[in-house]
């Protein structure tokens, strides 16, 4: 069959798909899937003839890697071909449709009606197999969807040591089914949205009804349903579209690669949005304690994870004020020192041309870059370029009088501290900050960054994630809710979810 002209299909064209029916001759059908589709080598048209009729009796299109061929060519092929030697006028019986569509339909598992254009190429580009039958206006999916995808493996960006390794892939269904793995109750609900008019990616809601709070499900719902944009290739599309404060630099949508730490997110009541190719699944709504919380918190004993909960708060206070409270005591507060301390510090910075502020800034924007090169260098060299580059610079710089030693040490601690956040995307807020706090202890001391503070504070107390406040149960202040957030007390004291789940079922455990 030739390829017909190509023509170039816009938005406009792709609309006027929906509610088109399709035709009831199986040519028809044939031409107009390959004019749309530009006559793309991987459409793959397979007609089937019989003694009994002049005109195909049947057709299957299909994309070449996205379905599985082997089930097309030994079975449906062998069903419709037996099918056919039994049955009288194909072309002019409904009833015979049905009976053909019902024996495929004991094998393949999975067969439904096609009764429009658009859904046509929604499921056919989707990895599904359109059966059409002659005489017929409507035509059948067989959902034989079979690709390459990546294994599930541990996770490289969210360690832990004890708990589960696996993490989740680019593939959809296999996403949904590590959270099934781990809850294996039937209130766990899922609502799948095509997002993107080019694209078309499945967005998946998922939630456990009678648990998650009405409306911020509706919410949900109803945000993922506004979006309208060409195309959704990752999970970061979706977040910059329904989260609360679009020009805050603290993330209100959580993210993570663990099914497990989704499992223990859909048991307090939140939502998750997996999207088809990402994967990274967003929970909402958030609070700002979570981005702080690891889900190896759960698997050890209360007083360790407390302690080390505790240790990361305090790492990101370091990591946020270390270097402005540094340039505020060495340049405006020296009598805060001791003597001692002082001198030292005097004979470190003698001959040092810049003031504080200006040593501190070139130090964090060194090691930035060395940061990102050392993530974007190939992984098996970028982390000793990163190691080794700071070393070798920071010595350097020191032997050059370019920077004293205390400030290599400040900043080295700062870095360190960083990477104790567990959530990334938190990290970055805390980075970009960090500039902002130098700044004010350059200008103002340590009025500035007490003024800085609390305007931090005020800011994040302002946000909200899905109409839920972004910093409870810290504030507004729920002392129910203190069990498992600054620290974690033991399992057998979680008697109520979080208050976002208000409205649902509450209670998590029954008192002893």
């Amino acid at each position: 069959m030739t390829k017909p002209i190509q023509e170039p299909i816009d938005d406009k064209r792709q609309q006027e798909y929906d509610g088109v029916p399709l035709a009831a001759d199986i040519h028809e059908n044939i031409e107009m899937i390959l004019r749309d589709l530009g006559g793309s080598d991987d459409v793959v048209i397979r007609e089937i003839t019989s003694d009994r009729y002049a005109e195909p009796a049947a057709a299957i299109a299909y994309i070449d890697g996205m379905s599985d061929a082997a089930i097309i060519n030994t079975y449906i092929f062998d069903v419709i071909n037996r099918s056919l030697s039994h049955m009288e006028d194909l072309d002019k019986h409904d009833a015979e449709r049905r009976t053909l569509a019902e024996n495929l339909l004991s094998g393949i598992g999975s067969i439904h009606v096609v009764s429009d254009t658009a859904e046509l190429y929604q499921f056919m580009l989707s990895g599904e197999a359109i059966i059409f039958l002659a005489g017929s206006d409507h035509a059948y999916r067989a959902d034989i969807r079979q690709w390459k995808g990546r294994e599930v493996t541990e996770s490289t960006n969210q360690t832990s040591i004890r708990g589960p390794k696996e993490s989740f892939t680019e593939t959809l269904r296999v996403n949904t089914s590590l959270v099934r793995r781990k809850i294996k109750d039937p209130r766990l609900w899922l609502e799948t949205f095509p997002i993107g008019r080019i694209t078309k990616t499945n967005v998946t809601m998922m939630y456990l009804n009678g648990i998650a709070k009405p409306p911020v499900i509706d919410e949900a719902r109803s945000r993922l349903k506004a979006i309208d944009i060409d195309g959704v290739l990752e999970g970061g599309y979706i977040e910059e579209q329904i989260e609360d404060a679009k020009f805050s630099i603290f993330p209100t949508v959580f993210n993570t690669e663990l099914p497990d730490s989704v499992a223990a997110q859909l048991l307090e009541g939140r939502v998750a949005i997996l999207v088809d190719g990402s994967p990274n699944v967003l929970i909402v709504p958030t609070q700002f304690v979570t981005f702080v919380q690891s889900t190896e918190d759960y698997y050890q004993r209360a007083l360790y994870s407390s302690l080390l909960r505790l240790l990361r708060f305090i790492s990101g206070l370091i990591s946020l004020l270390l270097p402005s409270l540094y340039i505020a005591i060495t340049t405006f507060h020296r009598d805060m020192l001791p003597t001692s301390l002082l001198i030292s510090l005097a004979a470190q910075r003698e001959g040092v041309p810049f003031p504080a502020f200006i040593e501190a800034l070139a130090m964090e924007i060194t090691f930035e870059i060395l940061r990102e090169a050392g993530l974007r260098m190939p992984r098996a060299i970028g982390q000793a370029v990163s190691v080794v580059g700071t070393l070798v610079i920071g010595q350097a710089a020191v032997e050059a009088g370019i920077v004293s030693a205390a400030m290599v040490i400040v900043v080295s601690v700062t870095a360190i501290s960083t990477f104790t956040v567990p959530a990334y995307n938190m990290s970055i807020p805390v980075r970009m900050l960090r500039f902002a706090f130098m700044g004010l202890a350059a200008s103002f001391g340590l009025f500035g960054i007490i003024m800085g503070f609390f305007t931090l504070l005020l800011h994040l107390c302002s946000l909200r994630s899905f109409g839920e406040p972004y910093m409870a149960p810290l504030s507004p202040f729920i002392a129910a809710e203190q069990q498992d957030a600054l620290i974690r007390l033991p399992r057998w004291l979680f008697f109520k979810r979080p208050s976002s789940t208000q409205k649902g079922n509450r209670n998590r455990q029954q008192k002893r």
